[in-house]
């Protein structure tokens, strides 16, 4: 697998950090995506380099498809791409939808869903044994509001992730006759950084006694289920959504 490529989009941090560290450690070559904190994505590199492996930080923001095609490139430079990771996405203040401006719904949908949506394109493009590749994964990240609504928090997130689960079902039924495999996870109440773009930093501990497991989950919980989705150890798994949420 040493000439394997992942691409993790939104990979300098939470979920995204985590994914890239465990994917470098089963052997991927790791295309680290990040919007704009680079000094995060440079030290997610150091620790898989300082652990023999190898990754390259991508500058990308997934709501411009000149920075899609960059980050493309550059991952056809360092190897051959074997798994897509569509990571990147946000979340708002907590509001109800008579408080939304279109401005947030726009860009609510174009890093959620339409950023994810050409990333896979490309990743098609060069997986697909339609166009002489060698087959591959792409896993998309929704989350358990997909399925809960997100009611007077982020109704808008919530439909965001909905589109997310319906693309990966009809993606994953497009392209299961050349050699990819399209899945999805969704985390659950996880302790991360995004807490505090919904002005909530401690949501996830103030709400952790809610789940059926009666905590909150963590980053590497998420990863481990994304790299065994991305591992020949799922390799009858498509069009799949697996709930990764402490039962909630």
């Amino acid at each position: 697998m040493t000439d394997r490529v992942a691409i993790i989009t939104g990979g300098s941090r939470g979920i995204g950090r985590a994914t890239a560290i465990a994917a470098a450690s089963r052997g991927f070559r790791v295309c680290v995506g990040y919007a704009s904190n680079e000094a995060a994505a440079i030290s997610v590199v150091s620790t898989i380099e300082a652990k023999n492996g190898k990754a390259i930080a991508i500058k990308c923001d997934v709501r411009k498809e000149t920075d899609i095609l960059a980050l493309f490139e550059a991952a056809d430079k360092f190897g051959t791409l074997g798994a897509l990771v569509n990571n990147a996405g946000i979340v708002d203040k907590a509001s109800r939808i008579d408080e939304m401006s279109a401005e947030r719904l726009q860009r609510m949908m174009a890093i959620n869903v339409i950023g994810s949506i050409l990333c896979a394109r490309e990743a098609v493009k060069r997986m697909s044994t339609r166009h002489n590749g060698k087959g591959g994964v792409i896993i998309n990240l929704s989350s358990v509001a997909a399925k809960l609504g997100s009611p007077n928090t982020y109704v808008d997130y919530a439909a965001s992730k909905g589109a997310i689960d319906s693309f990966t079902i009809g993606l994953g039924y497009e392209v299961a006759a050349e050699g990819i495999r399209v899945a999805a996870i969704r985390p659950g109440l996880i302790d991360t950084e995004i807490h505090a773009l919904s002005g909530e930093p401690d949501r996830a501990h103030r709400l952790g006694h809610t789940v059926p497991m009666k905590r909150a989950g963590t980053a590497d919980e998420i990863a481990n289920a994304i790299v065994w989705l991305m591992s020949d150890n799922a390799s009858y798994v498509t069009s799949a959504i697996l709930d990764v949420s402490g039962g909630r």
